[in-house]
């Protein structure tokens, strides 16, 4: 039986616990910490559909395009379409690979025959020693399959396990229609929609080390047992190169998905938006047509306080 003088905590905690249940509000902030498990704990990304525009027509399968600031959809073509995402895995590999707790710095793996078999290009060697935190540079920079499923290994012993804990890690995110089946995207099995990898990505960039690293354009990796090998690696997100600021993201690959693309940026205003653009049928035309949505995007954002002022 609760005694009266401790009813009105009781009761406090109670309210305290309710609002935080259902506090569903899109947090804003700079990423969090380096990748401990907390970084998404408490968070919650809602998208509002509610104002959708009429934006151009984009080369691409399905695509979305949020104001980061609120949450607000500008843009969207089929956001809710299942789809094969490539190398776009690979944000959620990273996340488990840092959820674990692992030091990325004092434990190391070895390429093996079986990280190499059918991994496509890769930069990586059979027999390469490197540490995680340079395997996972490759792994987000490059794109390198190989990286991802060394990665896998030592946080979780198998590919499929680690399986097990990507699918754990997205069912926790509340994504209903996101599956995987292992860390580099090669299976065409690992699916999503261009709304969940939006939101993907906005728990990404809450991790600092993955912002840092998918943000960067070069990084040198080093070979452990090879003297003095260095191995560049450089960024496969073009607009890296482009007139955006470019804050996190990833590319991705595979003839079942065609060309996809996931990232975060700033424009000259400060304005941050997130693109998704999934199934375009060339490399060169995926990026172009990100950049036409962005441009676009950008305009109609910057004439919201011109119009609200005029039907004020």
């Amino acid at each position: 039986m609760i005694q009266r003088s401790t009813l009105p905590k009781v009761l406090l905690l109670l309210a305290g616990f309710v609002f935080f249940s259902a506090n569903t509000v899109h947090f804003l902030g700079e990423p969090a910490t380096d990748g401990a498990l907390h970084a998404s704990i408490g968070k919650n990304y809602q998208f509002d559909f509610d104002h959708v525009r009429k934006g151009p027509y984009l080369n691409v399968k399905s695509a979305l395009l949020v104001n980061y600031e609120n949450g607000e959809v500008v843009y969207a073509k089929n956001p809710d379409m299942k789809r094969s995402v490539a190398s776009i895995s690979k944000l959620v590999t990273a996340m488990v690979v840092l959820d674990s707790g692992i030091d990325l710095d004092s434990v190391t793996e070895t390429i093996t025959r079986t990280d190499a078999r059918r991994s496509s290009r890769s930069r990586l060697m059979v027999g390469y020693e490197m540490t995680l935190r340079d395997l996972l540079h490759a792994c987000l920079m490059n794109s390198d399959n190989r990286a991802a499923r060394a990665l896998a290994r030592a946080v979780s012993g198998s590919i499929e396990e680690f399986a097990v804990q990507m699918n754990r890690k997205v069912k926790k995110l509340g994504l209903e229609n996101t599956v995987f089946y292992e860390p580099s995207g090669l299976d065409a099995r690992n699916v999503s929609t261009a709304h969940e990898i939006a939101k993907i990505l906005h728990y990404a960039f809450d991790y600092e080390l993955i912002a840092h690293i998918t943000s960067l354009k070069h990084y040198d990796c080093r070979v452990l047992n090879s003297r003095n090998q260095i191995v560049p690696m450089a960024n496969t997100n073009l607009l890296i190169h482009s007139r955006y600021d470019v804050l996190a993201g990833k590319t991705g690959y595979i003839r079942a998905a065609d060309y996809c693309l996931a990232t975060l940026v700033q424009a000259d205003d400060g304005q941050r938006l997130t693109l998704v653009v999934l199934g375009a049928p060339f490399d060169r035309i995926r990026f172009r047509e990100a950049r036409k949505l962005l441009d676009w995007g950008v305009r109609e954002l910057q004439q919201e306080p011109v119009m609200a002022q005029a039907s004020g």
